[in-house]
């Protein structure tokens, strides 16, 4: 590590502030960006810690949606949503081990957008709405490729809103040491269709299944995506598996998603 400027301020309005800063940073529960420091990847002047801003921790279901705030912790979203949006819930419940749900918060996981990470596809697949202290983001306009978002320097999620699907499911092949996904589907259907996301994947990051979405919101079983297969090209090759064995685990997952769902 080295030296740097430690600011937690307590109100969204003092953290943008702080933000103003050359070359700050904002930090979240810490899982990604403190082993980032410590690898000297990143060397930020100042640290804005999100931790003390009450206002960006809560999960309240209201009519069809589910607002989550920015700032709260995995473990709070896998106890609190457990009743509203069940899919969500255990989604959150099983990211990394109980020290990363504890510290990990959903508003960090999706402005970091890693490749591999849960969050994005539960926010793509629902279409969600990513909410900042200056504007409202689709999920649709938000993710745009390997850890880039629609976010401005300074910008920070203040909530995401999550329409409740009539049913959904995530299912997550897992690497076993960091429990991130070596590919994760998170299916959701709504009355106007299905939506289907896929993480840990693509180079890319996190995208939609739009094949199977028309399949699936034709007929919602798994036997609607028997005849589709997913392009390996531009899939993710790595030590753990190749492009081709990635692109038959969406399909599988796919699957076993909507089964679930059903």
């Amino acid at each position: 590590m080295y030296n740097f400027e430690f600011e937690r301020p307590s109100t969204v309005e003092a953290a943008v502030a702080a933000l103003k800063a050359e070359d700050s940073l904002a930090l979240g529960g810490g899982q990604t960006l403190i082993p980032t420091l410590k690898q000297r990847l990143a060397a930020p002047a100042k640290l804005v810690s999100l931790a003390g801003i009450d206002a960006l921790k809560f999960v309240k279901a209201e009519g069809g949606t589910l607002r989550i705030g920015g700032g709260t912790p995995h473990a709070v979203v896998a106890r609190e949503a457990a009743k509203s949006f069940p899919a969500l819930a255990r989604l959150a419940g099983n990211i990394g081990d109980p020290a990363v749900r504890n510290k990990g918060t959903a508003g960090g996981s999706i402005a970091n957008n890693d490749p591999s990470a849960c969050y994005p596809s539960a926010v793509l697949a629902c279409g969600a709405t990513i909410v900042t202290n200056g504007r409202e983001i689709s999920a649709d306009d938000f993710f745009q490729g390997m850890f880039e978002t629609a976010l401005e320097e300074g910008e920070l999620i203040t909530e995401v809103r999550f329409p409740i699907p009539q049913a959904a499911n995530y299912q997550k092949f897992e690497q076993p040491a960091s429990r991130f996904a070596l590919t994760g589907v998170f299916v959701a259907k709504y009355a106007d269709g299905v939506r289907v996301a896929v993480t840990g994947a693509s180079g890319d990051g996190v995208f939609r299944w739009t094949e199977a979405e028309a399949a699936l919101s034709a007929n919602f079983s798994a036997t609607a995506i028997a005849g589709l297969s997913v392009d390996p090209d531009g899939m993710i090759e790595d030590l753990h598996g190749s492009g081709a064995y990635r692109a038959r685990l969406v399909k599988v997952l796919t699957g076993r998603a909507v089964s679930a769902a059903s």
